[in-house]
């Protein structure tokens, strides 16, 4: 066995020789093949080259989770060829995005800080899951990523690599280089390879679940964010009212049309894209302890999000209600640092979905510029019942006399307290 030999040339950082996830390869380096999850960006196109460099047959895999047109996938694959892929392979995961990760996203009603809805961190999970299935087709010996010491990604891609493929090395040139962004561009730009567009500003994730904004203003918590994100598109349609329909707490119809998840999801994109639906900013802690800032744009997740819990409200017991928002924000927890593979996990996935059994129905929404609102909601499971009762008017199940003696006993534990705490 033999080591992969320092870089000795000049601006490309220490390489990879010495660092812990150095990897062991024979000396007909040629045929050690890494996957590497490429994304198309900066830190990627970087990653290509420089792995080539220590004899690794570099093997690029795109994991398609949404978001991204025929056109910006042939972009990517055209990019990775163009730094020195071996090979480039794209897997279409935007189905097992929906089914492993959104729809629990969606039933437990999961958002970040109130605002935030995880966007990114179940997408990158299913890259992983996604590189290490290739790597095992390609007979690779390592998997890769682009992620830098300071973010979310590294910890959510070392983990599911490290318990799915515990066999494969880990190689992580961005972050073993402590590499800038413009030592990056200053590294390709020194061997005539193309950088991605807009490198040197911000970096842009864009998926099933929305579209993610990092870098730049996002580091500086009193900046505010370039027109593009939150300013509303000029021409937006005339305000309009669409109705999803719901199966088990699974969109599965709008205005009718019934579709798989990654499409409704795509066809409410297009929709809530045209008001300028779902543009905000979050700042909460990152998986490291730091406070961290992004700007996103996930009209379709917020929206499903905010009909689904309206449709619950309508459907569900108060300590159901009561319990599912405390187990979904552990759950967004977990997901948002890179737990998903934690039992816990599937634990909180299997009451939820028991909490979902009458969770069907239609909810009406109306979108406008900048806005939606929920106007309406129905179920054949519906608790809300005017043959029962009607709120703050007639009450046919009950007196008047058993009204007053409810509010008596209910007032019981409070008026003892009050008590004791007078001395009376």
């Amino acid at each position: 066995m033999v080591t992969a030999a320092p870089d000795s040339r000049s601006g490309g950082g220490p390489g990879l020789a010495g660092h812990a996830s150095l990897l062991h390869i024979h000396a007909s380096m040629q045929e050690h093949r890494v996957a590497l999850a490429f994304s198309g960006g900066l830190d990627t196109s970087y990653c290509v080259p420089r792995l080539a460099e220590r004899g690794l047959a570099v093997h690029t895999v795109y994991v398609h989770t949404g978001g991204a047109s025929a056109a910006d996938r042939e972009a990517i694959r055209r990019q990775a060829l163009a730094v020195g892929a071996v090979e480039h392979h794209e897997v279409d995961a935007r189905a097992a995005v929906f089914e492993r990760f959104v729809r629990f996203l969606i039933q437990g009603n999961v958002l970040r800080g109130e605002v935030y809805p995880l966007s990114v961190a179940a997408e990158r999970t299913q890259q992983a899951i996604g590189v290490v299935e290739a790597a095992r087709k390609l007979g690779a010996v390592a998997v890769a990523h682009g992620a830098t010491g300071a973010g979310n990604d590294q910890v959510r891609f070392d983990i599911a690599f490290r318990v799915l493929a515990p066999e494969l090395e880990v190689l992580t040139p961005i972050r073993e280089e402590a590499l800038t962004r413009d030592g990056a561009i200053a590294y390709l730009e020194s061997r005539d390879l193309p950088v991605p567009p807009r490198a040197g500003e911000y970096s842009v994730n864009r998926g099933l679940w929305g579209t993610t904004w990092g870098g730049g203003w996002t580091h500086d918590p009193w900046a505010g964010p370039p027109s593009e994100l939150l300013e509303t598109p000029e021409n937006t349609p005339a305000s309009a009212e669409h109705v999803l329909a719901w199966e088990t707490g699974i969109p599965v119809a709008l205005d009718g049309e019934r579709r798989d998840g990654p499409a409704l999801v795509a066809a409410l994109g297009d929709l809530t894209g045209s008001f300028g639906i779902g543009r905000n900013i979050h700042l909460g802690e990152t998986v490291l302890g730091i406070k961290g800032r992004i700007g996103f744009e996930a009209g379709p997740a917020l929206l499903l999000i905010a009909a689904h819990r309206e449709l619950e409200k309508l459907v569900l017991t108060k300590w159901q209600m009561f319990w599912k928002d405390q187990l979904g924000r552990f759950y967004g927890d977990r997901l948002h640092e890179g737990q998903y593979f934690d039992p816990v996990c599937r634990d909180i996935e299997a009451l939820l979905a028991s909490s979902q059994d009458r969770v069907s129905g239609e909810t009406r929404v109306r979108l406008a510029p900048g806005r939606f609102h929920i106007v309406g909601c129905r179920s054949p499971y519906s608790m809300m019942d005017p043959a029962i009762a009607t709120y703050g008017e007639e009450h046919p199940l009950w007196t008047g006399e058993e009204a007053r003696a409810f509010g008596r006993v209910a007032s019981i534990p409070s008026s003892l307290a009050a008590r004791a705490r007078s001395g009376a």
